[in-house]
């Protein structure tokens, strides 16, 4: 056998975007959380921490199975390396599964089914697992899979209040959860799932101390917006997905009904309400906007105090765009490293927002080109 060369150094943003956008392949598929093919997301992934940030990296999409990257066994204390070849690239962690997922409710049904952990300290719930778009093959979001994971019975179609509120208690004593996201299909009705989110959030207040976001489209209605804010809900998302109308109404027809003007109008709504980077959206690079193009919509979000997460594009498995290529990593540095200077220039950073996908990070490399870029202030200060 070869010995292996020693560790050539990369950044870890560089690191993270060559990882998630090739995927990894496993020595060791057990190692670390369990991790799922399908449904909800982020789905054919595996929670690992790099240089202190834990991301979630592809092991179960096409790209994984032939990816040029290995990640050893991990040893006793779950920690590995990353090689390509015979070079040594950077050394992962995995977090460990869990205690809450050994749990069931007085009626059965267990933790894991009602909430899961995302990341490392992050508990992630999508409390309506229906979506009044996605039996229609002419309105479906084309990456969506919020249906897979409900038939294949790792789910319960409705999480009442006193559920989450059990769980949200059990994750906190057991597993040190810092935050929750809580998101949610979209339901019928003008508050397109704001009503059940504040119901929901407020089951959760009523029995932990713990930072949640909530994640909807924009309703109709803005004065959900408070509601919501006043049930107890700490953050807000409303998701882009896609920036421009051309792509949005290809990739997601039905949702693209909502239009970006009224994404606008809505987080204008939103932030003196929750505050300046404690709303965010989601933007999904990769699917055809430019990298021009999502940098401009994210200049306008800045300007308004919205926090744009942009992630690069995994396919999920059994979706329609599931055999959809991932942008390069090039691609994405194109993109994160402006904008994490526009974040850093204009105060929102991901380590002061409350709860929810921008603060846990671990599905970009954003947060690490904030630090790259000065812009974790405080907490380099206190280590």
């Amino acid at each position: 056998m070869m010995p292996i060369m020693p560790p050539t150094r990369l950044s870890p943003q560089e690191l993270i975007n060559e990882l998630q956008s090739s995927g990894v392949r496993l020595v060791d598929p057990r190692a670390g959380v369990e991790s799922r093919r399908g449904g909800a997301g982020p789905s054919d992934h595996k929670a690992m921490t790099i240089d202190g940030q834990t991301v979630m990296v592809p092991v179960h999409t096409a790209p994984a199975f032939d990816s040029p990257y290995l990640v050893e066994a991990p040893d006793a204390f779950g920690r590995s390396r990353v090689r390509r070849g015979d070079v040594v690239l950077g050394e992962v962690e995995f977090p460990g599964r869990p205690r809450f997922y050994d749990l069931k409710t007085d009626d059965g049904v267990p933790y894991s089914q009602i909430a899961v952990l995302h990341g490392r300290d992050v508990l992630a719930t999508t409390v309506l697992q229906t979506c009044i778009r996605y039996q229609s093959r002419t309105k479906t979001c084309q990456f969506c899979s919020i249906g897979q994971s409900l038939s294949a019975g790792r789910t319960i179609a409705r999480k009442t209040p006193e559920q989450l509120g059990e769980v949200a208690k059990a994750a906190v004593e057991l597993d040190g959860v810092t935050h929750m996201v809580m998101t949610t299909g979209t339901p019928p009705g003008k508050d397109r799932g704001a009503k059940i989110l504040a119901e929901s959030v407020a089951g959760v207040k009523a029995r932990v101390d713990l930072p949640v976001q909530v994640q909807c489209e924009p309703p109709d209605d803005f004065a959900w917006l408070q509601r919501m804010k006043d049930a107890g809900a700490d953050a807000l998302g409303m998701h882009l997905e896609a920036v421009t109308p051309e792509v949005r109404r290809k990739i997601m027809p039905g949702k693209a009904e909502v239009s970006v003007d009224t994404y606008f109008a809505a987080f204008e709504a939103a932030v003196p309400i929750f505050g300046r980077g404690q709303v965010s959206t989601y933007i999904l690079a990769g699917l055809g906007d430019s990298v021009d193009e999502i940098l401009s919509v994210s200049r306008r979000l800045v300007d308004i105090g919205v926090y744009p997460f942009v992630v690069p594009f995994v396919p999920i498995s059994g979706t329609p765009l599931e055999s959809h290529p991932t942008p390069s990593p090039q691609f994405m540095h194109a993109i994160l490293r402006p904008l994490a200077g526009m974040l850093v220039d204009a105060g929102l950073k991901s380590v002061d927002v409350k709860a929810g996908c921008a603060k846990c990070g671990a599905c970009s490399a954003l947060s690490t080109y904030e630090k790259a870029e000065g812009g974790c202030g405080s907490r380099l200060a206190a280590e």
